[in-house]
């Protein structure tokens, strides 16, 4: 094979590539002439094989193409055709990446009767402490709070604290940024333990949205326990207000013309004239 590559003078690429005629009568032979379509393209393998590209018209498969693989073992040997299959073009349309099933599952996925353990490295989780044979030692174990197997790992505790803090009941929501309080000041947060205390709790508050969740201590909402409404009116009252609802009519007379002294002073006038 090395010494193909060293010797070739362009034959065999040209016949390769000149094979047009040879890979699609192998295409059609593969998949009938109303699935070959037009000439795509050809691309070379390495020096001995190349790859026509021919469109195919086949259902449900819009964009890709026919692929033949042809090879030529020399300048004086015949060029044969190797393999034909279905290969995606640029545009085609393919199924996403496969990703397995412990990386895809998300939160709300998991449902009644459902079993998701973790995985046997988690890094969220570590040993709580080492079991004993000694029912005395356990005994206190479990009085410690040391009674589980493992615990949330720093890890795990900075993992949950930020999703915590950019969800729903986090700090910069819409509900808290309106709000006129924040939780850590509410009679009805309730803070958890350890290294979370500080800024994290539970809502107590039935009326409150955040009722039985997780909320950060600068989360708020309109059921603070410390707020105080004023409670006034809810329609403005002017201090002086006028009824026009009732209208008195007063009736205008009209001037009186007086006939008369009109008369007498016309007929004095012309007497002058």
């Amino acid at each position: 094979m090395t010494l193909l590559l060293t010797l070739d003078d362009g034959s065999v690429e040209r016949a390769l590539a000149e094979a047009v005629d040879l890979a699609r009568e192998a295409a059609v032979e593969e998949a009938g002439a109303e699935q070959v379509g037009a000439h795509v393209g050809v691309s070379r393998e390495d020096a001995v094989s190349a790859s026509h590209l021919f469109e195919a018209n086949v259902p449900g498969y819009r964009g890709w193409r026919w692929s033949v693989t042809v090879a030529s073992a020399g300048a004086d040997a015949p060029v044969t055709v190797s393999e034909v299959v279905l290969v995606p073009g640029p545009d085609a349309l393919i199924a996403p990446q496969w990703v397995p099933w412990e990386r895809r599952v998300r939160a709300g996925d998991l449902g009644v009767g459902d079993i998701l353990p973790p995985d046997k490295d988690d890094p969220r989780l570590v040993p709580a402490y080492l079991q004993s044979d000694d029912p005395a030692v356990e005994e206190v174990a479990h009085e410690a709070g040391l009674g589980r197997v493992h615990v949330l790992s720093r890890f795990g505790r900075e993992e949950a604290a930020a999703r915590w803090h950019r969800g729903e009941f986090g700090p910069r929501s819409d509900m808290a940024r309106s709000a006129p309080a924040h939780c850590g000041t509410c009679g009805f947060y309730l803070p958890l333990a350890g290294s979370l205390r500080a800024a994290f709790g539970v809502c107590g508050n039935e009326i409150a949205p955040a009722d039985g969740n997780v909320v950060h201590a600068e989360y708020g909402c309109g059921a603070h326990s410390e707020v105080e409404v004023e409670v006034t009116s809810s329609v403005p009252v002017a201090e002086l207000v006028y009824d026009d609802s009732l209208l008195d009519m007063e009736p205008v007379e009209e001037p009186k013309t007086e006939t008369g002294a009109t008369a007498d002073v016309e007929t004095a006038s012309e007497s002058a004239e």
